[in-house]
Order: structure tokens, then sequence, then C-alpha cells
């Protein structure tokens, strides 16, 4: 039963997001013409990659607020590794994801063995690299011009007519869903976020998995500021400012539980694509930005409201089922 609701919520996020796409496109049928989809998908694959990290932290119960620090300390370093040097592709994403993950081991130490609130922990985190990336640039940016053209085309070449990015956004996606459906390690992500104190009691390693989850997370972010530089070329030390909000709105409208044990990375990159497409047809039809923040809030809240609504919902049926 509950696998049937989490389908069921998919699907609705997936059919708003096709009657959204069909309703620009009427009132502008440029929105999906070869460039309009290029940009869309290319738009939308950072932020997925960034919701599928995050996905995986706030399953076990936990949020992860330094993200978009982390893509801007990890692009600008990426930047000034390759900066006026040849350096491929490789290179450059090796660096933003052992990065990230450094950033991401902190945070996974203090919220996992040091049991301090994964709230304060990664608010925290978000001003230190902020602070960190501010000291260290200067007020310096990272110019195109300087960046190889191997690294360029990472960002804006393609396979088959399909842009690299969001290839490799969806085969990131693809491996979490599988590692989390498939292994027990995965499965312990949802037990955690159901019950820690239980899935303690079962056995699980709970510190360890939250701790992982972390480290996952910040190399996640640390590979999504690698490619922000090979996507944008020109980089400074505060890019995806603010993207925090934005990938917790994401995960949460995708049917990711903010309380952790429910939801799927598949529903989370359908919730990234939904603010994506909304913010790309807002501009489409030339309607005030603000409305996109607005948009977005009342989203969250409906989200969070339909979740608390399905779960109780869920919940009681499960129990008359058990008593007969």
């Amino acid at each position: 039963m509950a696998d049937l609701v989490l389908r069921v919520r998919e699907f609705s996020i997936g059919g708003a997001l096709l009657v959204l796409i069909f309703g620009t496109w009427l009132a502008n049928p440029g929105f999906l013409d070869g460039q309009g989809a290029r940009d869309l998908l290319l738009n939308s694959s950072i932020l997925v990659l960034l919701a599928t990290g995050q996905s995986v932290v706030v399953l076990t119960r936990n949020i992860d607020l330094s993200v978009g620090s982390v893509v801007g300390l990890s692009a600008f370093a990426c930047g000034g590794f390759v900066s006026g040097t040849h350096h491929g592709a490789l290179a450059v994403v090796l660096v933003g994801t052992v990065l990230g993950a450094a950033c991401g081991l902190v945070s996974g130490l203090l919220v996992s063995f040091g049991r301090v609130p994964a709230l304060v922990v990664t608010l925290g985190m978000l001003y230190v690299i902020q602070g960190a990336g501010h000291a260290w640039a200067h007020g310096r940016q990272i110019n195109a011009a300087d960046v190889p053209d191997e690294v360029l085309a990472l960002g804006s070449g393609s396979l088959l007519g399909v842009p690299y990015l969001p290839l490799l956004s969806a085969l990131l996606l693809a491996a979490t869903a599988w590692f989390l459906r498939s292994y027990r390690s995965g499965r312990e992500m949802y037990a955690i976020g159901s019950s820690p104190e239980a899935a303690r009691l079962a056995g699980v390693p709970v510190r360890r998995r939250v701790f992982a989850a972390y480290v996952f997370s910040g190399s996640v972010a640390g590979f999504a500021g690698a490619l922000w530089l090979a996507r944008f070329g020109t980089v400074v030390a505060d890019a995806a400012n603010g993207w925090e909000l934005t990938v917790v709105s994401a995960v949460v409208v995708g049917g990711v539980a903010i309380t952790g044990g429910v939801g799927t990375v598949w529903g989370a990159a359908l919730g990234a694509l939904l603010l994506t497409t909304m913010g790309g047809a807002l501009v489409v039809l030339k309607v005030d930005p603000f409305w996109e923040q607005a948009i977005t809030g009342a989203l969250l809240l409906a989200a969070i409201s339909t979740d608390r609504v399905v779960r109780s919902r869920t919940t009681d049926a499960l129990r008359k089922r058990s008593r007969h």
C-alpha cells in the first residue's frame, strides 16, 4: 500500500510537470523548440544532481543546508585548478568531488558521531564555506577564456544530440535509486528515517549510515560544482548562493518526507524538473519573478500538508488491515 501511494504521488508530480510544459507550449510554441528543450535539460541537470544527494540525507531524517555553498566553493576551486592549464575534464571532476566529500565528511562526523543537530551543523557549514570562499577569492572570478576547451566541452557537448550534463545526472540518479532499492545498506536509510531508535535496536549501524549519507551528499555537491564550471565557464566564489533552499524544496515537492523514511530519488528529480520548468515558463510568459518564489513556497506547503495527510491515512489503513 505504501509503495502504491508513492507511485501515485510521483505520477501526480509528473502529470503536473506535463501540464505545465504543455500549457506553456500552447502560449509560446518556441518554448519546446530545439534550443528551448536543450536549455530546459541543461538548466535542470545540476538541480537534479543536488536533489539526488539531498534525498539520501532527508531519508535518514536529517538535512543538508550546505550544498549550495559547496557547489560554489567547488566550482571556484576547480576553476582555479584548471585556469591557464591543460587539465582534462576527469581531473576537474575528481577535484570537485573530493572537495565536496571533505565538506560532507565534516558535517557527517558532527551530526552522526558528535550528535549535533543537523540543522545547526549544516547551517554553520554553509557560513563557514561561504566565508572561506570569499576570503580565498578576494573578489576574483574565473573567466571562461582561462578554462581549457575540454572542460567547457563537458558542459556544452552532447552524445547523440543529448547534452552530457543531463546524461550524467540521469546515470547518477539511476545508480542511487538502484542502490537504495536493491542493497541492504540502502534500505537501512529508510529504516533510520522511519524510526532511528527502532533501527538501532534492529542492529542497523545508524551513525555509519548517516555519516555515509552526508559524505555522499557532499560528493554530489562537489561533482555538481565541477559541472557548474563546465556549464558556465565564468564562476565566482558564491555561485549557487541560496540554492540550498531550492534543493530542499525540490526534494519535498518530489514526495520525500521531511520527517524521513518515505520517498524516492525519482520523485525528488521530478520535483527538481518541476521547479526548473516553472521558472523557465514564468520567464517565457513574462510573469514577475516574484511569483516564482511565491509558487515554490505554495508547492512546498502543499507537499508537506499532503505528506502529513497521506501518511496518517496510510498508517490507519495498515492498522485496520493488521487487525483483520
